[in-house]
C-alpha cells in the first residue's frame, strides 16, 4: 500500500489533559540497516500487527511530506527482520484529540525515556499550511532530522 502522508510533528511542552482517556497502543519500531545516517526501512510491531514501512520525502528533505510505502507482515517475518541488524525504539503511541484536532501523542520509554512528542496529520496542503501548534507544544520539530524514526532510533 502506498500513501502520501502529510504530517507535523511537536515537542509537547505538557501532555494533554485526556490522556488517561485515550486509546493507546505499545509500538516497537526497528529501523534498517543499522549503519545508515538515516534508515527509512522500519519494521513496527503494533499489538498483534507487524508490518514493514518505506518513508520517503514526496521533495528533498520536505518531511512534512513523505510517501509512505507499508506491507503487512507475518509475527515471523517481523521477528526475523528484526532481529537483525537494525537501531531500535518503543514507544506507547496515544490516540486522541487535541484543540479539535485528532492527534498522535508518543511516549517513548526504555532507551529514550521521558522523550514525548506530538504528530498531526492532514487530508491536503492547505490544512496543513493553516495549522497553528497547539499551546500544549514547545516547538515545530517536524523538519528536524533528529527526530526522525530512523535517526532516533538506537539513541537514548
Amino acid at each position: 500500500m502506498v500513501e502520501l502522508e502529510r504530517e507535523k510533528t511537536y515537542l509537547l511542552k505538557e501532555l494533554p489533559k485526556d490522556l488517561a482517556g485515550c486509546k493507546v497502543e505499545i509500538i516497537r519500531d526497528a529501523f534498517v540497516p543499522s549503519s545508515a545516517e538515516h534508515p527509512i526501512l522500519r519494521v513496527r510491531q503494533r499489538g498483534h500487527r507487524y508490518e514493514i514501512t518505506k518513508k520517503v520525502p514526496v521533495s528533498g528533505t520536505d518531511f512534512s511530506r513523505q510517501e509512505e510505502h507499508t506491507i503487512r507482515l507475518t509475527q515471523l517475518e517481523f521477528e526475523a527482520l528484526a532481529a537483525g541488524d537494525a537501531k531500535r525504539f518503543a514507544k506507547r503511541r496515544y490516540h486522541c484529540v487535541v484543540d479539535g484536532r485528532k492527534a498522535e501523542v508518543d511516549i517513548y520509554f526504555e532507551a529514550l525515556e521521558g522523550l514525548a512528542i506530538i504528530d498531526f496529520e492532514f487530508h491536503n496542503d492547505e490544512e496543513m499550511e493553516a495549522f497553528t501548534m497547539p499551546a500544549i507544544c514547545l516547538a515545530d520539530i517536524t523538519q528536524e532530522k533528529v527526530f526522525a524514526g530512523g535517526v532516533l532510533a538506537g539513541k537514548s
